[in-house]
């Protein structure tokens, strides 16, 4: 396929944001996510996400995008694996697929996701060797930015700097941190900064993750417990920009930090509206539905590039793995305070809690005045998608939330960029 230099869509979409605000419709209840009609029309899906269906070494790939809003409400979809972003402007309507252009005027062979806008630039996430490209928007290369550790997400600031959480592997710990990065200088600050060992949770480091790998190859795994993790790595610092401060907030300790743009600590809270621990009896009952809906699969499809025999046999071995499992369970085992954090569009935060089954999305809604407090808890609720609730995949905008989800009753490709109305 062609690639193209980005323009930036100056179109804005002529619908805004009710005068209720956020906050007191979350009060009101669980929030209903309907999708706007008048967004997106007239977009090939099958031809747009054609990469949904991608696999590497046998494992899906094709949902692993990722959006970024414009400044002018225009939409780019990040692909992993792939060489390229798409834009679609103001309205949803798909523009045209784009490159980083290199100042030679070739195109670069390889492109990470764009992670934010700087001084009217994108910056992207590093690469293996920490380079983090940097391109204005019509595509052609500025500068590259320099780490020398690796990432798990970046926000940009108001004065010129992009906020780093980063982690390391050392002999026997991880370090997990958050720094602040200049972006004329590549000079960079660590503000907060974590160690913990390789494995600390005894045998739950263990316990309820399975995996088979196939005799021609390919392996398929799974989790029972959610959000089972001793390592930290897969709970990284939570990080967001909302009332001139930069909140910092560690799902394991349920710590929420607030700095100023400088990166000085300015205040400290803790969340006391959630516990950080799953009982044997929740853990038990937990593993006990896992093992029955396994169970029901009638004619197990585990790995479609294997004969049905071999999918028999995979679904076999890890059925009674999760049955000893069930036997091995004695104690309680420790799980992140909450899963995810989010800003919306007047600066409020959402602390979503972790769910108890697959679905559960609730969340409490804190805002930092007065020094900051807990305001209400609300939950999401959408009846034509299946809800993916991550910063990655959902960003508000003026009222609204745009979003890439998967359709739940289509034929062919599911996945679409989507604006959602914020109703009750």
């Amino acid at each position: 396929m062609k690639k193209f230099a980005i323009v930036v869509s100056l179109m804005f979409s002529m619908q805004y944001a009710p005068a209720q605000s956020l906050l007191d419709i979350y009060k009101e209840g669980a929030i209903k996510l309907v999708p706007d009609a008048e967004y997106a029309q007239g977009n090939q899906w099958d031809q747009i996400f054609e990469t949904y269906y991608d696999t590497i070494h046998y494992r899906s790939m094709g949902n692993r995008k990722s959006i970024v809003l414009m400044p002018d409400g225009s939409v780019v979809v990040n692909h992993i694996y792939q060489n390229y972003y798409y834009l679609f402007d103001a309205n949803g309507k798909f523009v045209k697929e784009f490159g980083i252009t290199g100042r030679s005027g070739m195109q670069f062979k390889d492109n990470n996701p764009i992670e934010g806008v700087i001084n009217n630039n994108f910056f992207t996430a590093p690469d293996n060797l920490g380079k983090m490209v940097c391109f204005d928007f019509n595509g052609n290369y500025v500068k590259t930015l320099t780490l020398d550790y690796m990432t798990r997400g970046m926000i940009p600031l108001t004065n010129n700097k992009i906020v780093v959480v980063g982690w390391a592997v050392w002999k026997d710990k991880f370090r997990d941190f958050v720094a602040i990065v200049d972006y004329q200088t590549n000079e960079q600050k660590i503000i907060w900064e974590h160690f913990t060992s390789k494995c600390s949770g005894g045998d739950h480091c263990k316990l309820f993750n399975y995996s088979y790998i196939f005799e021609k190859g390919g392996m398929v795994s799974l989790n029972t417990m959610p959000y089972i993790d001793a390592t930290g790595l897969n709970s990284p610092p939570k990080i967001a920009f909302a009332n001139d401060r930069l909140i910092v907030a560690l799902p394991h300790t349920g710590e929420i930090l607030a700095y100023d743009i400088n990166g000085n600590l300015k205040s400290k809270y803790k969340i006391e509206w959630a516990k950080n621990s799953i009982s044997v009896e929740e853990q038990k009952e937990i593993q006990t539905k896992a093992i029955e809906k396994y169970k029901s699969l009638k004619t197990p499809a585990l790995a479609s590039w294997v004969a049905v025999e071999e999918n028999i046999k995979a679904h076999k071995a890890i059925l009674k793995q999760m049955e000893e499992d069930l036997g091995k369970i004695t104690a309680p085992v420790p799980v992140p305070v909450f899963s995810n954090m989010m800003k919306d569009a007047d600066d409020n935060l959402l602390f979503f809690e972790i769910p108890k089954e697959e679905g559960g999305n609730k969340f409490n809604v804190w805002v930092y005045q007065n020094g900051g407090e807990f305001i209400c808890q609300s939950s999401f609720e959408c009846d034509d998608y299946n809800l993916s609730i991550t910063p990655l995949k959902m960003i508000f905008h003026k009222g609204y939330i745009y979003a890439l989800q998967t359709l739940k009753k289509t034929k062919g490709n599911p996945l679409r960029l989507v604006r959602f109305k914020i109703t009750n």
